[in-house]
């Protein structure tokens, strides 16, 4: 991975290309980043770098934290992350990394955080047929039956009722419709996990070397 930035989810809009076709696009802002730490072979064992996102009010930083940051001489930030790059050389402690990294054309993986929908039955949550409606028939919503009486167990694996969302999420290949570095916004084609104002991590699509 060469490319990464760290993004959040303003909404979904739509746009016109060159023949006149609308494109449902969804705005990130991306950026502006700081490079807190670098990661090298050498030190660490692998190569990466950990980057901070959206400032953060210095008292509600900890104490180790507050060092950390202040080894990188940036100041205290909400959200890190770290990417793993093919040569950390090529970054510098406090350096500021903005949406110019991509462009128009790129392909990108987007992650985060799916949005939570709470408890949800089996019809919901997988997809499940309903039983009959009229006839006398008292059985509607349910999951159906559980298993057989001589394993008097319930297998595992067995699709029932429970959470659905808050699970982490990727989409791969999503095409960058356009680019703008001075307001740090990135259009997308499609949509992305997560809700809106929720964290995206941003990263070259390995699915386009």
């Amino acid at each position: 991975m060469t490319k990464a930035i760290l993004a959040r989810k303003i909404g979904m809009t739509q746009i016109y290309d060159e023949q006149g076709r609308v494109v449902p696009v969804t705005v990130l802002e991306a950026g502006p980043c700081r490079v807190v730490q670098v990661k090298s072979t050498d030190s660490d064992g692998y190569n990466s770098i950990q980057l901070g996102f959206v400032d953060q009010k210095e008292q509600r930083v900890n104490r180790p934290m507050k060092g950390h940051f202040q080894q990188a001489k940036v100041n205290p930030l909400r959200f890190l992350r770290e990417f793993q790059v093919e040569d950390p050389g090529q970054y510098k402690l406090g350096q500021e990394i903005k949406a110019d990294r991509f462009s128009a054309g790129d392909y990108v993986d987007v992650s985060a955080v799916a949005r939570g929908k709470g408890f949800a039955g089996s019809i919901k949550k997988m997809g499940f047929s309903r039983g009959p409606k009229t006839h006398g028939s008292h059985y509607h919503r349910g999951p159906g039956s559980l298993g057989s009486v001589a394993p008097a167990r319930v297998f595992k694996g067995r699709r029932l009722p429970g959470r659905m969302g808050g699970w982490r999420r990727t989409i791969q290949r999503l095409l960058i419709v356009d680019s703008d570095a001075g307001k740090n916004l990135l259009l997308v084609k499609g949509s992305v996990p997560g809700p809106r104002g929720g964290l995206l991590e941003i990263k070259e699509s390995v699915k386009s070397r």
